[in-house]
C-alpha cells in the first residue's frame, strides 16, 4: 500500500494506492474519489453496542468503510476529512494512541478502534468524556481543523482547551487556571489543560469552537 498526504496543511487529503488484495479502513463518508474497480463494504466497528457507543460518545460514525482491491492492478482512492485542516500518519507497533472525537480518518486492517473513558478533566477542557483508542500494529491516519503540531512532553506542558488532538498512554490530563483568578478569566484564557507525563502529543493550531465563537456574533448581526 502506497499513501501520500497532499494539500497540507490547509486542505490535506490522503491519496491511497491499493495493490491487489490490499484493504484500508476509513471513516464513513471520508471517500472523495476512487477507481471504479475498488470494492466498498460498510461494516460496524465491533458489535452493534460498541458501534453505537463509538457514534454517540466518541463523535465518530456508526459504520466504517472498508475499501479493498479485488483486481489484478493497482487502484487509487482519495480520502478527506469534512473540515479543512491537516492530516498525520502514525505507525503503531503493538501500541495504543488516543484521539480526540472526530479525529480518526483511516487505518490499515490490522488496527483495532475502540472507545475509552477520558474523564471529567477532558470534558471540562472541551475534549469530550470519551476518547478514541486505536491500537495494534499498523498505520493510522488522523486529522483536525487547522495545522497540526507535534510536541514531545517530558514533565508537563500547558495546552489550551480544545487543541489536543492525539496522545499516548503515558500522558495524563489535568485542569488548571491559566494564571491567577483575575488574569485567567479577564485575560480570556480561563481553564487550560495541564498535560503531564512523557510522550508525544499532537496539537491543532485552530479549534472549531473558536471558529464558531468568532462567527456567531457576525451571523446574528
Amino acid at each position: 500500500m502506497h499513501t501520500e498526504i497532499k494539500g497540507a496543511p490547509a486542505f490535506a487529503h490522503l491519496a491511497v494506492v491499493l495493490a491487489p488484495g490490499e484493504r484500508v479502513i476509513a471513516e464513513s463518508g471520508a471517500m472523495s474519489s476512487m477507481d471504479a474497480e475498488l470494492a466498498l463494504k460498510a461494516r460496524m466497528n465491533g458489535n452493534p453496542f460498541s458501534a453505537l457507543m463509538r457514534k454517540w460518545l466518541g463523535g465518530e460514525t456508526f459504520f466504517l468503510s472498508a475499501f479493498s482491491n479485488p483486481g489484478s492492478d493497482n487502484q487509487r482512492l482519495v480520502l478527506a476529512r469534512t473540515t479543512p485542516g491537516d492530516i498525520r500518519e502514525v505507525s503503531l507497533s503493538d501500541e495504543c494512541l488516543y484521539l480526540q472525537a472526530g479525529a480518526f480518518l483511516a487505518c490499515t486492517d490490522s488496527i483495532k478502534i475502540g472507545l475509552k473513558w477520558a474523564g471529567f478533566t477532558s470534558f471540562l477542557a472541551r475534549e469530550g468524556l470519551f476518547k478514541i483508542a486505536v491500537s495494534g500494529t499498523g498505520r493510522v491516519w488522523y486529522g483536525a481543523y487547522g495545522a497540526l503540531l507535534e510536541k514531545d512532553v517530558d514533565g508537563e506542558m500547558i495546552v489550551d482547551s480544545g487543541h489536543l488532538v492525539a496522545y499516548g498512554p503515558g500522558i495524563k490530563l489535568k485542569l488548571r487556571l491559566a494564571g491567577g483568578l483575575f488574569s485567567s478569566f479577564f485575560g480570556g484564557e480561563g481553564l487550560v489543560m495541564r498535560v503531564v507525563g512523557k510522550g508525544r502529543i499532537t496539537l491543532q493550531t485552530r479549534s472549531l469552537g473558536g471558529l464558531a465563537g468568532w462567527l456567531n456574533p457576525k451571523l446574528r448581526g
